[in-house]
């Protein structure tokens, strides 16, 4: 583990930047008189992706990240070259959702990216006009990903000779085999599977377009790399130990690639194409990699079925209950039903991720823009109580008029953004590995891929499903003070009357403590949402309008931008986390608050829904994992989409606030992802410490 330790103190204090690559692609692209974007851009990526400098850290035997920043001079010329072009084309690609997803890794394993070019050179007699034009562009995109592998053959060769330690010289050697083999080549071992699958989602991540890095997820990892730890465990040349060790080498690669604060990883379990519960060794070492490297990324997921082994529930509760915050669990029955429901064949509404988050995508088919928008749903209702009600179903039909139109000004929004990126952009790499652009002739940001969903993202619906009630009983049953006055008093932050707000904060019911009353509210607000988003259709086939009701860092956005509400959560706090209840509100044990939160129905919002839960690490003892297994059985079966859990307790997260540089490494689950804690907005690092802990 001495080599883990070392790489993932490397991870943990880098930032990946990309700065060589743009450089070299703008500048190429600045100079390029031709009329012919295809052209410009192929030619553009192929010299910057070429003339990226291979960087091998010590220890490594998955290679591939990037470490050159520009200097002031380049920096200086790269601006005088880029604003140009952004600005004549809307910001490069144009504004929207990417990335989030995961490709064919199965097509990169078993053909190679050679016999992908095979493939266009076998449609391209068929092609004319811009239909070849984007051909070529794959094809010369695939080439550069080849050259770029190969320079890291070149380098680890370099290193090699120079390397005076026979061991790291052997494993430099064997680097450089890989690297020169795939992924151009068909991988034939776990390892070269490793190094291919890493090499493509690296590249894949630098787009030229989307200045930053992008977020792609690496799929099912326990399904398309154990043919490969079959064969070679059998025939004795990989121990189980050392592919645990690859494993958590590309964990660390990720780290590398992906800045915290956005999300990376991976999902393992769930079902096969024929209904068969995934189970096997990468399933159990997929989630290891969590424990073993200790940083904030792979995002792990594991999909949760009725026939799923409990051995690997209890390895995910265990690692869970080291204070990981991964992995997340997933109700497979839930989010294969939600699928079918959006058109999704059978045999594909297995093969789902949970793209980045907990947004789901098909795997190797989409081109689905996650949380886009986010809606601030406890603001809405605010909006609303400018006026008089006759009565609290008056207030529910004028607040449900109002989200209406948001959701259909936010659709258009969304609308006119496709258009735009259907016109300005492209990404012939990505088009390589998802179905089914090469087949149609498309690029992906032109309608190649199968589904193109939009699922926006309604953000602190507990707060208004809290707010609503509060309302309900001040107003419309005790008839303390009419909508206007309490919005008045609600606009001033409770000043004066924190008689009142500890009135509403203490007696008046809240979600997550197994109320019927209350807890239907919530499933009044998201029948509607799922209702009128369905009315909607982008451009593109397979363009669903899709929602969600999880938040990301929206919570705390939002929360800072919006005054009190009628809940008694005072002006700026961030906003309830996810799809579960409003910190601190959970009052009657984590059973009660699972109850609430699976008395809505979670399967149509594919979107995402995340609950989170909170346990004390305090009060871990004999039984804990039992417990918190059978915690999460009951949250899958009666319908739970996913949950989340930190174990954490409240003194640790204070002594961090306190002494952020003795707990740089310390992870905890925001609202639908996860963080570094020291690295999150004090305001952020607030609401964290502040969310229910619940005794295990």
């Amino acid at each position: 583990m001495e080599r883990i330790e070392k790489l993932r103190l490397v991870a943990l204090d880098h930032y990946p930047r990309n700065d060589e690559f743009y450089y070299n692609f703008y500048k190429k692209y600045s100079a390029d008189t031709r009329e012919s974007e295809y052209e410009k851009y192929a030619d553009a990526y192929y010299y910057a992706l070429t003339n990226f400098t291979p960087h091998i850290t010590d220890g490594e035997l998955i290679v591939g990240e990037s470490e050159l920043l520009m200097n002031e001079r380049d920096y200086d010329e790269w601006e005088k070259i880029y604003h140009p072009i952004a600005d004549e084309r809307n910001g490069l690609a144009g504004p929207g959702q990417d990335s989030h997803m995961a490709i064919d890794y199965e097509l990169v394993l078993k053909s190679g990216l050679r016999g992908i070019i095979e493939k266009i050179d076998g449609l391209l007699p068929d092609s004319c006009g811009e239909k070849k034009e984007f051909y070529n562009t794959c094809k010369k995109c695939l080439e550069a990903v080849i050259v770029y592998s190969e320079n890291y053959a070149k380098k680890a060769l370099e290193l090699a000779e120079k390397e005076e330690n026979e061991e790291r010289k052997a494993e430099l050697y064997d680097i450089a085999r890989i690297c020169k083999k795939v992924p151009a080549e068909p991988a034939e071992s776990f390892h070269e599977a490793v190094q291919a699958v890493h090499f493509v989602s690296h590249c894949l991540s630098i787009n030229p377009y989307r200045l930053g890095l992008q977020q792609f997820q690496l799929g099912h990892p326990d399904r398309y790399l154990l043919p490969y730890y079959l064969e070679d465990t059998k025939n004795g040349i990989l121990s189980k130990e050392r592919a645990q060790l690859l494993l958590d080498l590309l964990g660390i690669q990720i780290n590398m690639r992906v800045p915290n604060g956005l999300s990376s990883g991976y999902m393992v379990g769930g079902r096969d194409e024929n209904g068969k519960a995934v189970a096997n060794d990468l399933t159990e070492m997929g989630m290891q990699v969590i424990d073993d490297i200790r940083l904030v990324y792979p995002s792990v997921g594991l999909c949760y079925t009725t026939d799923t082994d409990d051995k690997y529930l209890e390895k995910a509760c265990e690692i869970l209950s080291h204070g990981r915050s991964h992995p997340a669990i997933f109700g497979d029955e839930t989010i294969t039903k939600g699928l079918l429901s959006y058109g999704v064949p059978k045999e594909q509404a297995c093969n789902y991720i949970h793209s980045t988050c907990v947004e789901i995508t098909p795997v190797a088919a989409s081109n689905v823009w996650v949380a886009s928008p986010y809606t601030n749903m406890p603001q809405l209702l605010l909006d609303v109580m400018d006026k008089e009600y006759e009565s609290f179903d008056s207030l529910i039909d004028a607040l449900f008029a109002h989200l209406d139109a948001r959701i259909k000004d936010n659709f258009e929004w969304q609308d006119r953004a496709r258009r735009i990126r259907n016109k300005n952009s492209m990404n012939p790499l990505l088009s390589c590995f998802v179905n089914d652009c090469l087949e149609r002739g498309l690029d992906i940001e032109k309608g190649g891929a199968v589904y193109n969903w939009i699922t926006p993202s309604f953000v602190g619906v507990a707060n208004l499903v809290d707010s609503l009630y509060a309302v309900k009983t001040v107003v419309f049953e005790k008839k303390l003070l009419s909508i206007c006055e309490f919005k008045k008093i609600v606009d001033a932050d409770f000043e004066g009357n924190e008689v009142l707000r500890q009135m509403i904060q203490n007696t008046i019911p809240k979600y997550g403590n197994d109320d019927d009353d209350i807890d239907g509210y919530f499933s009044l607000i998201t029948d509607h949402l799922v209702s009128e988003c369905k009315k909607y259709q982008s451009i593109h086939s397979n363009a669903n309008i899709i929602p969600s009701v999880f938040c990301w860092i929206m919570h705390e956005w939002f929360g800072r931008e919006t005054g009190a509400t009628p809940d008694g959560r005072c002006a700026g706090f961030p906003l309830g986390d996810g799809s579960g209840p409003c910190q601190g509100r959970e009052m009657k044990g984590p059973t009660a608050s699972v109850l609430s939160s699976t008395k809505w129905d979670h399967h149509e919002l594919i979107g995402g829904v995340a609950v989170n839960m909170k346990f004390s690490k305090k009060s871990l003892g004999k039984g804990s994992i039992e417990t918190m297994k059978n915690i999460v059985k009951t949250y899958i079966s009666r319908g739970g989409f996913e949950m989340q859990i930190n174990v954490i307790d409240k003194e640790t997260l204070e002594k961090a606030v306190e002494n952020p540089e003795q707990y740089k490494d310390l992870v905890v689950r925001i609202g639908g992802y996860s963080d570094y804690f020291t690295r999150i907005s004090p305001q952020m690092q607030k609401e964290v410490i502040l969310r229910t802990e619940h005794e295990i």
